[in-house]
């Protein structure tokens, strides 16, 4: 019976002064040396074929670190992009407290979207779909590192333990540049390592 490994892999730490999402913020210089060290533990002890990153930057600046290291075939992918904050992507916090007041990713009803975004139910919707594409669309690779978001990894957690989801429901806790590793046979899908950080 062939297994095969998913490592969800979020990006490292980016520029907390402005909103996430879509935005294109880079990795911080804490950030940077934290994927290299983590790039590091991934080239000593995983065996992975193959990268699928979000192409929104932080996700891919942390990619590229990793593959330097790994060396392995690397796609970038619209499917593994963080919620879509729509206006508010890369903002100033300062700007959208002032254009946007009190709307957060927690605050939004659960069809309600975020000023030219989507809402929590998309999201959540286009995740899981994705989610199942990707994997079907490299179900000759055996070993998958996906480098994505936060929002992202707690979505696809949710789904594949059947847990409820919703934008109100505190997320599991995902550091920065950690990786969940997913197992995955014809019996069953199952997380063996969560949150796991070489970070402190």
């Amino acid at each position: 019976m062939k297994t095969r490994l998913v490592y969800l892999i979020r990006h490292g730490e980016d520029d907390p002064s402005v909103r996430g999402g879509w935005g294109n913020s880079k990795l911080t210089e804490n950030g940077i040396e934290q994927v290299q060290k983590l790039s590091t533990y991934l080239k000593e002890n995983c065996k992975i074929d193959k990268i699928l990153s979000s192409d929104i930057e932080r996700a891919r600046q942390t990619a590229e670190i990793i593959n330097s290291k790994l060396n392995t075939a690397i796609e970038y992918t619209e499917k593994l992009r963080e919620m879509n904050n729509g206006l508010l992507a890369g903002m100033k916090n300062s700007v959208a407290e002032e254009k946007f007041p009190g709307v957060y990713f927690n605050t939004l009803e659960i069809d309600e979207k975020f000023p030219g975004g989507e809402s929590p139910i998309e999201f959540y919707n286009r995740i899981t779909k994705d989610f199942e594409q990707l994997l079907e669309e490299n179900k000759d690779v055996l070993n998958i590192a996906m480098v994505t978001h936060g929002g992202v990894i707690n979505a696809i957690y949710k789904y594949i333990n059947n847990q409820e989801w919703s934008n109100k429901i505190k997320s599991v806790k995902i550091s920065n540049a950690c990786f969940y590793a997913l197992e995955i046979n014809e019996k069953e899908r199952k997380f063996i390592i969560e949150n796991y950080t070489v970070n402190g």
